[in-house]
């Protein structure tokens, strides 16, 4: 594929020496065109960011750094600064990366020459892409041991194979490199763990079916893709041994706020006393917020992602079809709140926290927020 490689694995997003644009991948035509796009200016990177060509929370903060930078190296001027610091956080409310990798590059700028805010700005979001790179790597790793764990269990018990479910895409594509929810399967198929998992498809975007699927059969990950109604009898059924997730915002007292349809799985998984964890890079713990039900804005995106579906025609056009009465009008809310009881544990960087807000005080208290 044309993408970037870093750590002998493909990236979502990157840059390459001597040359001035970022490139990404253009989500929204996987699985069946591999798509390249160059980002010169920070309106290219916003309107990439809202119509989802680049999509899940780290790899949204990792495009708003760099689109800044852009901004700031065409006019290194705050008044430009501000204004494309307010394009982009004006992109998609939900996931907290935005404003915080924002927030980060405007810090670095503090203070700095008029000349050496250029440089500056580009060092930072290219260091806001090694962090989360390093950052969902050590994820991969701490869920990894909670996957070898069950693993033991299940295999002392008879098991040929740890099934792992999923609920839309926490994978390389969402974050850069590793993935979140992703990682520790990714570690677990390289640490000789027989791992399978079922992809929920995710409506109405099916990030499940064109992205989690594709990335897993990209990988040589054993995989069944179902339609997110499945997931329940999946789970009543024991085929699935544990659930991960990924998070676009999650509380201070361990509410998880993620794609729509993850608190029906979290529910179906707790009545069938199968593990939850959500994987979270501490840049998605809003630690503002305590009540995610409450508290976390929910993004509403267009009727159409829900009246039509896209796909690949026979006669081999990326389409898209209506799948509903044209009179109909459809509600299309982006995400869903799993509360933190319904969750086994936060999967950070640091560590597994229980998901509450005694929980995850260490963690609070050991970044210092």
């Amino acid at each position: 594929m044309n993408a970037s490689q870093a750590q002998g694995r493909p990236q979502a997003l990157w840059i390459e020496p001597d040359r001035d644009p970022v490139f990404a991948l253009d989500q929204t035509r996987l699985p069946h065109e591999t798509r390249v796009l160059e980002f010169t200016r920070v309106e290219q990177v916003a309107e990439a960011i809202r119509a989802m060509r680049v999509r899940g929370a780290p790899l949204i903060g990792i495009a708003a750094a760099f689109g800044l930078a852009l901004a700031v190296r065409e006019d290194a001027s705050l008044a430009a600064e501000e204004a494309a610091a307010r394009e982009l956080l004006a992109t998609r409310p939900t996931a907290v990366n935005l404003a915080w990798a924002i927030a980060r590059v405007r810090a670095a700028l503090a203070g700095a020459l008029t000349g050496e805010r250029a440089a500056r700005a580009w060092a930072e979001a290219g260091q806001v892409l090694a962090d989360e790179i390093a950052v969902c790597s050590a994820i991969g790793d701490h869920g990894l041991a909670r996957l070898v764990a069950l693993w033991r269990v299940r295999h002392t018990a008879g098991a040929e194979t740890l099934n792992v479910l999923t609920h839309c895409n926490a994978g390389w594509l969402a974050t850069g490199v590793w993935g979140t929810a992703l990682a520790p399967v990714y570690k677990a198929r390289e640490a000789g763990i027989p791992v399978h998992v079922w992809v929920d498809e995710t409506r109405p975007r099916g990030q499940g079916a064109s992205l989690t699927a594709w990335e897993l059969g990209q990988a040589g990950v054993p995989h069944t893709l179902i339609t997110d109604t499945m997931s329940g009898h999946v789970l009543q059924r024991g085929h699935a041994d544990v659930c991960l997730v990924g998070s676009d915002r999650t509380t201070a007292s361990g509410d998880v706020c993620n794609k729509i349809g993850t608190y029906l799985v979290a529910l179906a998984a707790h009545d069938n006393h199968v593990p939850f964890y959500a994987c979270v890079p501490t840049s998605s713990i809003d630690w503002t917020l305590d009540d995610g039900v409450l508290q976390v804005p929910i993004e509403e995106r267009a009727q159409d992602e829900v009246t039509h579906a896209r796909g690949l025609t026979v006669a081999g056009r990326i389409e898209a079809v209506r799948v509903g009465p044209e009179a109909t009008t459809a509600a299309n809310f982006a995400f869903d709140v799993t509360p933190a009881r319904l969750v086994t544990g936060i999967v950070t960087e640091h560590g597994v926290f229980p998901a509450s807000a005694a929980g995850l005080m260490p963690l609070r208290e050991k970044i210092g927020v």
